[in-house]
């Protein structure tokens, strides 16, 4: 199902922005923020300011990476072919008109810098152990694209950009040391972006091979690819367990299991029938999944560090 055609023009580029941005999906930047900030709290660390410049920084680029994707999409062809969701398949603004490709393209380039400028800042505070988090995020947003999602590491690199890089780093410019506490709560972001993007790859897996990507799906087949999706969601709850036994989080920090209920859905056609699509109701909650779990993790953190 592609977008119905609309005439360029026709609709308000700030809806434009925000649709190759896929506006809807930055949320998930800022739970990322609250779950670096909150780790920084529990290391007596919090420094509020730099934590919400550190998370202008992350939205302007998960917006640059999204907006990059969606004009590779459009030139390639993928978004003139895909089966669209509300979770996968691109926006559709492109297709629809609603803003030129090579306006997008600036767009991107902008946001980018936006992100850029904030880590140099963020270099300039916390110092030379910060640039390989921000170079790796660099490199996740710049090449995730032309490169990364045609390589079979697209995946991984979404899991670090997206995941466990951001946390660590919103934790270091908050003036927390990267301790156990820190990288413990890494760990389920990465594992839960990673199936983030793993789930939304199988409704696109006929027009991503038509488009030259290269990802897990089409690597290694939907049965193998689905078996990976489900090993990384148990691992989210099992780390964050390991993590409180081990002495790295606060017991608050189990409140971030209570999501994992949310996989019923998504485990069960993973375990399933792979085969298919996986329904809507699987795909969105896996979102909310993924959303919920990072938001009760900071809560964790926040109510350990707030109470002692």
């Amino acid at each position: 199902m592609t977008a119905p055609a609309i005439t360029p023009g026709a609709a308000s580029p700030l809806k434009g922005f925000a649709g190759v941005a896929r506006a809807n999906f930055l949320v998930l930047p800022l739970t990322l923020a609250a779950v670096g900030g909150a780790a920084a709290a529990f290391n007596g660390r919090l420094d509020l300011a730099a934590v919400l410049l550190a998370t202008l920084g992350l939205v302007a680029v998960h917006a640059a990476v999204n907006a990059f994707n969606e004009v590779s999409d459009i030139r390639t062809g993928i978004d003139l072919v895909t089966q669209r969701t509300p979770f996968s398949g691109g926006s559709g603004t492109l297709p629809a008109g609603i803003i030129p490709t090579r306006v997008a393209e600036r767009f991107a380039w902008l946001a980018f810098a936006v992100g850029a400028a904030i880590g140099v800042w963020a270099i300039a505070r916390v110092g030379w152990p910060l640039v390989p988090v921000i170079a790796a995020g660099a490199i996740a947003v710049l090449f995730y694209t032309p490169w990364l999602g045609r390589t079979g590491v697209g995946e991984i690199f979404a899991g670090l950009g997206l995941g466990a890089l951001p946390i660590i780093g919103v934790a270091m410019v908050s003036g927390s040391p990267v301790n156990d506490t820190v990288l413990v709560a890494s760990l389920p972001a990465f594992f839960m972006t990673f199936d983030l993007l793993l789930l939304n790859e199988f409704p696109d897996e006929r027009a991503d091979r038509a488009g030259g990507r290269r990802h897990l799906v089409i690597l290694l087949g939907r049965r193998a690819a689905a078996r990976i999706y489900v090993l990384a969601a148990v691992l989210v709850p099992v780390t964050i367990v390991a993590g409180v036994l081990l002495g790295a989080l606060p017991g608050w920090a189990l409140l971030g299991l209570l999501p994992s209920l949310l996989l019923v859905k998504p485990l069960g056609w993973a375990l399933g029938s792979a085969e298919g699509d996986p329904p809507l109701p699987a795909l969105g909650a896996n979102v909310v999944w993924n959303l919920a779990t990072n938001t009760l993790l900071a809560v964790g953190l926040g109510l350990a560090s707030a109470l002692g």
